[in-house]
């Protein structure tokens, strides 16, 4: 299907996209037809077409957290009293949107806000040690985390398109590999990263040395509202930083990554890189990219990806961390503690032989 990275791959077990239901969880408590004409994601003539169909799909009242994401909060808002009881009401809700849903599957795909990074690693070393501190109520676990476990507990794959610490955490990834639960993440690789990580392994091949590389980007949408805080946007930054490097196999010294919120932008952004590079005999060049996109757009097919490959991944048994979804990725999990592959071309190649499908 146009637009879909999957779209021609003909997989057995691979859910077909007429076959998906949606439904989840927002602050905001805006029906989907609503919030896309706000956003002006889609143009006229689709909200048109599917406008009917996206004012039946309303969110649940959602578990959010100032103290974790001071950008964005909403009145949709589930008052849990404390963790436990805010896990249960994220597992009753699957369990509703399973039964009403009638579908065979159910997947879970952290699309919120990005969240700060918790303080305290050490609620998060073991599973043991995150079951205690949910049972005290932990002000260092956040919302995240709470989704996290309730899918896992729940038996439903769980996917982190954000750069929010979830499924990542040792002591979740533990609970995946006990309960044989597919997990992937995270944050999501639309834009920049993802055309970082489709020019350097060229530049690699041919010797051209990144001297510099200079990113900026520019978005107006609630995203970018919520990267207006400094905890959030450290997130943001900590899964950008190590891609050059790991790609190119040396230390990009001046690699510099700038993220900023410009209200009239909306849902489209701009990405824009400079790269300096030096070529035989040490003659520098310079190389522009200029990525005006729209950020729905880019990520709304990888999350249908995601999910359906996680839903493959538990139809085969397979749980604990899912490698094969680096592609999708811009800080992939990885199982066993190995640095994580981040070429792009390499990336493609890992998924379409776990799927069993030749390339793109």
């Amino acid at each position: 299907m146009d637009g879909l990275p999957l779209g021609d791959v003909n997989v057995a077990g691979l859910v077909d996209y007429r076959n998906m239901m949606f439904g989840g969880w927002d602050l905001n408590a805006a029906d989907l037809a609503s919030a896309a004409a706000e956003h002006r994601v889609l143009s006229h003539d689709q909200l048109a077409e599917t406008g009917e169909a996206l004012s039946d799909i309303s969110p649940w009242p959602a578990v959010g957290s100032g103290a974790f994401c001071r950008g964005v909060d909403g009145a949709n808002k589930h008052e849990a009293a404390g963790h436990r009881a805010a896990i249960a009401a994220i597992s009753a809700d699957l369990q509703r949107f399973r039964h009403t849903s009638g579908a065979d599957g159910v997947v879970m795909v952290n699309l919120a806000s990005t969240e700060r990074t918790p303080s305290d690693d050490g609620i998060l070393a073991s599973l043991d040690d995150f079951e205690r501190a949910l049972d005290r109520n932990d002000p260092g676990i956040g919302p995240a985390m709470l989704y996290a476990y309730a899918a896992i507990e729940s038996g439903v794959p769980y996917g982190n398109f954000t750069p929010s610490l979830a499924a990542d955490a040792p002591a979740l990834k533990e609970f995946a590999r006990q309960r044989n639960v597919p997990v992937a993440g995270k944050d999501g690789k639309t834009g920049q990263t993802m055309m970082k990580t489709v020019l350097a392994p060229a530049l690699r091949a041919r010797a051209l040395h990144v001297d510099g590389w200079f990113s900026t980007n520019i978005l107006g949408n609630r995203d970018g509202e919520a990267l207006r805080d400094p905890d959030s946007l450290r997130s943001k930054l900590d899964t950008k930083g190590s891609v050059l490097d790991s790609i190119l196999g040396y230390h990009v010294e001046d690699h510099l990554v700038d993220i900023r919120y410009y209200k009239p932008r909306g849902d489209d952004k701009e990405a824009w890189d400079n790269i300096d590079i030096s070529g035989f005999l040490g003659h520098r060049m310079q190389i522009k990219v200029n990525f005006l996109c729209k950020d729905s757009v880019l990520a709304a097919p990888l999350a249908l990806e995601i999910a359906r490959v996680l839903d493959l991944a538990q139809q085969r048994g397979d749980g604990g961390v899912q490698e094969q979804l680096s592609v999708f990725f811009k800080a992939p999990m990885v199982a066993n503690g190995h640095a994580p592959e981040h070429a792009f071309h390499v990336q493609e190649r890992m998924l379409m032989d776990w799927l069993g499908a030749p390339s793109l």
